[in-house]
């Protein structure tokens, strides 16, 4: 290849070749409709497109008229006849006008669903494949969809100059349209996205919303989808194959890694199916209806589970391993209404009922939405909530789609084992989980132990409701007339043997369907729970490690730490106060001030004690953060009897909507919640349970659910080790936690590498931080501060570039877990990590490497960095018992073990939550050595008793107190304004002065 074919319009000429293979255009004729099981189930042939040219292009009614025209006269003649001969000079006029109408009012789906009426008169504007009897006259309707591509589209009426890469239509109705680029010149799908959200306005008639079914922005290497498009707050998603387990495209030996995109999701038959039974409207954004477009997992999962059953009928089984943040209710949905219509060859229903189980509502709702817009009716979808009457009338009535509950579940495989007549698809949401626990039947209903580790060693005792699923199933053997469809994200050993598919060799077995972990994670649709995973002797042994106050008595600093690890593990109060501790001052300003955290305890006795002293702490330090509980049944402690009702306050059934409260911050659980329960505002987790294999990772996945202000989590765990919890995740997750022997130090280390790369100077990140934090965020000006050191970047050689890439990103990502562990008195540090978080996004991406700004899917508009504390790093009180000040050592201080004022600044903070700086500590450090060399002060010590001296020492304090009043007025008006917090400050201060006199 010449130099001069390196260009976007090659790549943009190599699709529509691609596209027109086998069509008019390219001198074979063809009608694009794959023969009966040529093709998988919704694909087909590629090719088949007609090539226009942007001049046909109506701008003003965004189609190509004589595309819809030949469609119209070739399907339905007589329809045209009828219009034509009422208004002969009018009826092409008045078909264009209602057509554009239409779309304009109710959108293109429901348009090319539901035809258009002109006059009285109906017209298809499109045709989709039967569900059933595919005779000769449906087959040459469906033929006659007519496809097209129009590369450099000029899509505006006011000017002239915008054009799209590539627009498809079907019947002369744009259906997507795409960016194109290619990083041999310089650009990747991050530019390609970049300019459908700043280069393309919504207002655009061809870009309103509902006018397109999806808009793509598609390089060699890596495809994203939108079906809106809404500025700078467009959102994007992957529209990806995977790779290794990860995000991103297997690579190809020849052509490229996209290819798919046009080869097989553009096929004729592909994109009909893709109208006819995936897209659809759901409720998005600000009230606003949205289209929801299959992401490819999805798509590809969907129609190789009905492909596979439409060739091979009932009696098999599919375990679909797909984590959270998979979509697994649209998946769900889209899968059960495709096995309700489907048949086989020879016209005959594949199943006559789909049985969805599920104990989610939500679920319920959303496959009765869905269902309906493709079925255009009601009662498709059947809910039994009654009884077992209920489900077996549905059953023996062949309800298409019976939604039910895990409860029923063994009487639902008896009953359609008593229907041989009958075949049935079972779709298990979930195989491992129940939220509410209430299909643990060996969990007692009352609690009464008379210990803790009683409590434990009962409540221990659980039936997973995985466990009795595989026991029905295998207790009842194959059934000839039963598919089941086992969607999971974690499945155990003995699920994948009893519902995955034997790999060759038959010794082995693997999902039908993989959809990682890992994937989702980099595909930026969960958190990574395991990023910031801290046990809590490792936070000890990080506190001790940060010697930011040198006066500290590091073994007053062990003997406290040995203190907590020796007392007994069931201790509840000295963990309350940790985790009250870590919470406010680690957390509570996450997410923009919304932050919620799950206490896990080990069992319901364990729950209801956790509760009681949380809220005695939260009252004792002030804090006004709510707290409820979560446990099944009664327990019985003390002569009290406890339920999570009157506990908490609210009815059983409320407590998760009690939780979404703003002021409900703690959420304290025993065994429920664990699973199946959704909150992005869950930031930190603290483990007081231990925890193995599934268990683990169901559990602390109840943290990965995203919210926009939400970067990160983090976990404090009092009951496992690092390597308990990484052997739970290795068999659905690829990525390892931080190293448990992690040094603050390496976070100045990893400053002076960067440095030495002379990328960018303080300057520069001052001006970013500057623009970053102005109350109307520029984002043309942060962008304008980053291009100079990208162009810097891309004069590096590429090794400089992978060691420059890994540098920064081990630097943002230990800084984001330090913060949460400590308090920086460095303001470079949190300036480089603010500075290196978007650089990283701005980089060009590495060959398969998502684009940050994606992957984080947060745009820097819609993004505030909360600010962070101020104040040097300070060894927290920890257990709250654990005061610093708190116990007098065996024997006389030594001038090394005076306490620091930074004992002074904690328990300020701890009884007022003032937050208070590394100013006014310098200020109180100013404040004890003028109190300590006062000679009257001096004097007044050697020859008064304690209370006389006191009344000398509060007086001269408040004549030097005043001087502070000018260089640090804050905390002068704090201590003066607040009567509480002035006479602990003077007590402290007062004590300060008599251990400087021991």
């Amino acid at each position: 290849m010449t130099p001069g074919k390196i260009t976007e319009a090659a790549f943009e000429a190599a699709i529509e070749q691609a596209l027109l293979a086998g069509g008019p255009d390219a001198a074979v004729s063809g009608s694009g409709l794959a023969a009966e099981g040529s093709e998988r189930y919704g694909e087909g042939v590629p090719g088949g497109y007609l090539r226009r040219t942007p001049e046909q292009y109506d701008r003003e009614r965004c189609l190509i008229p004589p595309d819809l025209f030949d469609f119209i006269l070739a399907t339905q003649p007589a329809s045209w006849a009828k219009l034509a001969k009422a208004d002969p000079d009018r009826a092409r006029e008045e078909l264009l006008r209602h057509v554009a109408r239409h779309v304009e009012k109710r959108g293109l789906l429901d348009a090319l669903r539901r035809g258009v009426k002109v006059a009285g008169t109906r017209f298809q504007l499109a045709y989709f494949r039967p569900v059933s009897g595919l005779n000769d006259e449906q087959r040459d309707l469906y033929a006659a969809n007519l496809f097209s591509v129009v590369r450099q589209l000029h899509y505006s009426e006011v000017t002239a100059r915008d054009s799209l890469d590539i627009v498809v239509f079907l019947n002369g109705l744009p259906i997507f349209t795409a960016e194109l680029k290619t990083p041999l010149t310089g650009q990747t799908v991050k530019n390609a996205i970049a300019q459908y959200r700043t280069d393309r306005d919504p207002a655009e008639r061809l870009f309103r919303s509902g006018r397109c079914l999806a808009h793509f922005a598609v390089d060699p290497d890596q495809v994203f989808v939108t079906t809106r498009l809404a500025g700078p707050r467009t959102r994007f998603l992957p529209f990806n194959q995977g790779r290794d387990g990860g995000a991103g495209n297997p690579p190809v030996q020849e052509g490229y890694a996209t290819s798919y995109l046009w080869d097989r999701v553009w096929a004729r038959d592909s994109v009909l199916n893709l109208i006819q039974h995936f897209i659809h409207e759901s409720d998005g954004d600000e009230g606003q209806r949205t289209l929801i477009f299959p992401r490819y997992h999805q798509l590809d999962t969907v129609r190789r589970l009905v492909d596979h059953a439409r060739h091979h009928g009932a009696g098999s089984r599919y375990l679909i391993q797909h984590s959270a943040g998979s979509g697994k209710s649209n998946s769900i949905a889209w899968l059960a209404h495709q096995l309700s219509v489907l048949h086989d060859a020879d016209d005959r229903r594949r199943f006559d009922s789909i049985v969805v189980i599920t104990d989610r509502r939500v679920l319920d709702r959303q496959l009765q939405e869905t269902v309906r817009q493709f079925e255009k009716a009601r009662g498709v979808v059947a809910t039994i909530d009654e009884g077992s009457a209920q489900l077996r009338e549905a059953l023996e009535g062949g309800k298409n789609i019976i939604v039910t509950t895990l409860q029923k579940f063994p009487f639902i495989v008896d009953q359609m084992g008593t229907l041989p007549g009958q075949n049935f698809a079972v779709v298990i949401d979930e195989a491992h989980s129940s939220q509410s626990g209430e299909m643990q039947k060996s969990l007692k209903e009352v609690l009464a132990a008379p210990s803790l580790e009683d409590a434990e060693r009962d409540d221990t005792i659980e039936e997973d409701v995985e466990d009795r699923l595989v026991a029905e199933m295998k207790k009842r053997g194959p059934q000839p007339n039963v598919s089941t469809f086992a969607f999971t994200a974690t499945p155990k050993p003995k699920t994948l043997e009893l519902f995955g598919t034997k790999r060759p060799g038959g010794k082995e077995h693997e999902p039908f369907s993989l959809y990682t972990m890992r994937q989702a994670i980099e595909e930026g649709f969960i958190l990574d729970v395991l990023e910031n995973y801290t046990t809590y002797q490792t936070y000890w042994k990080l506190l001790k490690t940060a010697e930011s106050d040198p006066r500290y008595d590091k073994q007053k600093a062990t003997r406290l730490l040995k203190q907590f690890v020796d007392i007994h593990d069931h201790t509840i109060r000295q963990k309350v106060q940790v985790v009250v501790e870590h919470f406010h001052q680690r957390v509570s300003h996450r997410i923009r001030g919304r932050a919620k955290a799950m206490i896990v305890t080990r069992s319901r006795l364990h729950a209801v004690r956790y509760k009681l002293a949380l809220e005695r702490e939260l009252k004792e330090q002030g804090h006004d953060y709510g707290a409820l509980v979560a446990f099944s049944g009664t327990v019985t402690d003390g002569g009290h009897d406890y339920t999570e009702a009157n506990m908490n306050g609210v009815p059983e059934s409320q407590t998760k909507a009690a939780f979404e409260r703003p002021d409900q911050r703690f959420l304290v659980v025993a065994n429920k919640f664990q699973t199946g329960f959704d909150q992005p505002l869950l930031h930190t987790m603290y483990v007081d349970k231990k925890l193995g294999g599934v268990n683990a990772v169901q559990t602390l996945s109840r943290l990965n659910r995203t919210h926009p202000a939400k970067d990160e989590t983090m976990v404090l765990d009092f009951a496992n080790d690092a390597d308990e919890i990484r052997k739970a995740f290795e068999p659905y997750y690829e990525r390892t936690i931080l190293s448990e022997g992690t040094d603050p130090e390496l976070l100045v280390q990893l400053q002076y590498r960067i440095e030495d790369y002379h990328l960018f100077g303080a300057e520069e990140m001052d001006a970013f931080a500057t623009a970053y934090f102005a109350a109307d965020v520029d984002q043309d000006a942060l962008y304008g501060i980053l291009k100079p050191v990208v162009d810097r970047f891309a004069q590096l050689d590429e090794d400089e570039q992978r060691a420059f890439r890994s540098d920064m990103g081990d630097y943002v990502r230990l800084y984001a877990f330090l913060s949460q562990l400590l308090t920086f008195a460095d303001a470079e540090l949190e300036r480089l990590y603010l500075f290196g978080r978007y650089l990283r996004r701005y980089l060009p991406a590495k060959q398969g490497q998502l684009p940050k700004e994606i992957q984080s899917q947060i745009d820097m508009d819609s993004f505030r960095l909360d600010q962070t504390w101020e104040g040097s790093i300070e060894l927290p009180r920890g257990s709250g018992k654990l005061d610093p000040r708190g116990e007098k050592p065996p024997h006389p201080a030594t001038e090394e073990e005076v306490d620091a004022l930074s004992a002074i600044i904690l328990e300020l903070n701890d009884r007022f939550g003032v937050g208070l700086t590394d100013e006014d500590r310098l200020s109180l450090e100013v404040l004890t050595r003028r109190l300590a060399s006062d000679a009257a002060l001096q004097a007044a010590a050697s020859t008064n008793t304690r209370d006389n001296l006191r009344l000398t020492f509060e007086e001269k304090a408040k004549v030097l107190f005043q001087d502070m009043a000018k260089s640090n007025f804050s905390f002068y008006k704090r201590a003066t304004d607040d009567q509480a917090f002035g006479k602990l400050l003077f007590d402290l201060l007062f004590e300060e002065f008599l251990e400087g006199k021991e």
